[in-house]
């Protein structure tokens, strides 16, 4: 969710001076960018704590599994349950980081320096607390409308013939495919199925299927109906020790550059699913390269 920069305060004259004093230096774009965005998570986090337990400071962990077993008793369509999974990364010192996994896919991970490793999940569950608040709006609910607009946006980033929205065998037509399988749920619910095809086209398999004449209708009935579990993980991961013993050092410098993306994500708050699973394949991949032949 964007929020408008804030403007740093005016400073006050010094006594003695006859102006003000000398403008201090502005702080990093970064910085400015990490303090707006705690300040929207704490804004959120608190208008949350008034709304549901009057004006008492908010425990966001528990609040955010509420939140999705609320959703799931209206009715919500939670393939794999309500359950909110956290996950932290193995860190002998600080900063801990710590990334949590919502019903339907979407991940978050802390997205500030955090001392301990309860912070960590702490930092983790307000983001994540965030974005399923703001996930209840209209505008994220996957609706015709909601369609219309996507396709519109699809095609004219790839410059589409606009037929090619209604024809399934093209990329923009598998996109509206997609959506209409989906009708009803909202962005978050909806964010595992657009991760695997995301993974399958980081990996290559989806360029592989085309060459084996498979239809993009074909591939997406398929993977609509396959969750992202540990199989396909260690095929993604047995693809890149091919792609390494092709091209020595290709695993290697992905790992990097996952790295420096989910990073990159992470302390700008933003969802993680994606970078997140690539980085774990290539964990993978670099293990069992490691490991015993």
């Amino acid at each position: 969710m964007r929020v408008p920069a804030s403007r740093p305060p005016l400073s006050d004259m010094q006594p003695g001076c006859k102006g003000p004093p000398p403008p201090a230096p502005r702080a990093a774009p970064d910085a400015k960018a990490k303090q707006v965005l705690k300040e929207a998570v704490e804004a959120v986090v608190n208008s949350f704590a008034k709304h549901t337990q009057g004006y008492g400071r908010v425990n966001v962990v528990e609040a955010l599994q509420e939140f999705w077993q609320m959703k799931q008793s209206r009715g919500a369509d939670l393939r794999n349950g309500a359950l909110v999974i956290y996950e932290s990364v193995p860190a002998s010192s600080p900063p801990y980081v710590c990334y949590v996994t919502l019903p339907g896919g979407s991940c978050f991970g802390s997205f500030q320096n955090c001392p301990t490793k309860a912070e960590a999940r702490r930092s983790a569950a307000k983001i994540a607390l965030m974005n399923s608040v703001f996930n209840e709006h209209p505008s994220r609910r996957i609706s015709d409308d909601f369609i219309e607009k996507a396709v519109a946006e699809a095609r004219a980033s790839f410059k589409g013939d606009p037929e090619e929205a209604d024809n399934p065998n093209t990329g923009i037509g598998a996109f509206r495919f997609m959506l209409e399988a989906n009708k009803g749920r909202t962005m978050l619910e909806f964010q595992e199925l657009m991760t695997v095809f995301q993974l399958l086209h980081w990996n290559g398999s989806l360029k592989a299927m085309r060459e084996r004449q498979c239809s993009r209708q074909e591939v997406v009935a398929h993977y609509s109906n396959r969750a992202l579990d540990d199989d396909m993980r260690s095929q993604m991961a047995l693809d890149w020790l091919a792609r390494e013993h092709e091209n020595q050092g290709a695993l290697g410098r992905e790992l990097g550059l996952a790295e420096r993306e989910l990073q990159a994500a992470r302390l700008a708050g933003r969802e993680l699913r994606f970078p997140k699973e690539k980085k774990d394949i290539l964990m993978l991949a670099h293990s069992q390269l490691s490991g015993p032949t």
